[in-house]
């Protein structure tokens, strides 16, 4: 070979590597200073997203519904849902509230009055019926008292002993059944009383020996025994 082409060749193989040379650091020197530029426009730019002190942060509307979901507390445990036991098992159930205690103080309501029966009543007139101290008034009627008089001017009689005669014949010391609350009562009760299936008052009324309070489921029987000149409506019966 030649020695002109020789170094040639030798010469041309260096300006290729020269150039080869030259291209890569021309190549590594662009990609890092595209990386510098990179981290320096991020640094700006987060630099520039911060609020300056004293400056008022702004949010948008979106923005501050996704923080609030992600910090939204956990939902409850359902009433239902227990202490898991310790095989594993399913969970216990809560027990339920207790129901709310019913107010312990309540409005008394007055006892019923029942069928009682009193022995040896004493007849203070054609109305009222004593056991010592204590006294029941007939229902439905107005008291005879023992001190009436009855009858026209010249014909008068003493009705109201008349008519507490009667009514003692009728009972003769035997038990009556009496409606009351208790056996207890103090002064004067108004009730009903019954001789067996007779009610008393009834009696006193049908016979014409005691007049109805107004109102009274008596006041019929009462006219019929005044219609019919009975009792305290008559003549004296000791003229008979």
């Amino acid at each position: 070979m030649r020695p002109a082409a020789f170094i040639t060749g030798i010469t041309g193989m260096a300006v290729v590597a020269g150039l080869l040379l030259a291209g890569e650091a021309r190549l590594g020197g662009g990609t890092a200073g595209e990386e510098t530029a990179s981290a320096e426009e991020t640094a700006t730019a987060a630099a520039d997203a911060a609020p300056e002190a004293g400056e008022r942060a702004t949010i948008s509307d979106d923005r501050a519904e996704m923080i609030a979901r992600s910090v939204e507390p956990t939902a409850p445990p359902s009433p239902m849902s227990g202490p898991v036991s310790g095989d594993g098992g399913a969970p216990k159930p809560v027990d339920a509230p207790q129901q709310a205690e019913k107010p312990t103080r309540q409005t008394a309501s007055p006892a019923a009055k029942k069928p009682m029966e009193l022995v040896r009543p004493m007849v203070e007139n054609a109305g009222i019926l004593s056991f010592g101290e204590r006294r029941l008034q007939l229902a439905g009627i107005v008291p005879t008292p023992v001190d009436r008089i009855c009858g026209p001017a010249g014909r008068q009689w003493p009705c109201g002993m008349m008519a507490k005669t009667a009514l003692r014949l009728l009972l003769r010391n035997r038990s009556i059944s009496c409606d009351l609350e208790t056996v207890e009562w103090k002064e004067t009760v108004t009730t009903a009383c019954r001789l067996g299936t007779e009610d008393l008052g009834s009696w006193l009324a049908d016979n014409g020996w005691a007049e109805p309070t107004a109102g009274s489921p008596l006041t019929s029987a009462a006219e019929k025994a005044r219609q019919a000149g009975k009792g305290l409506y008559g003549d004296d019966p000791r003229r008979h």
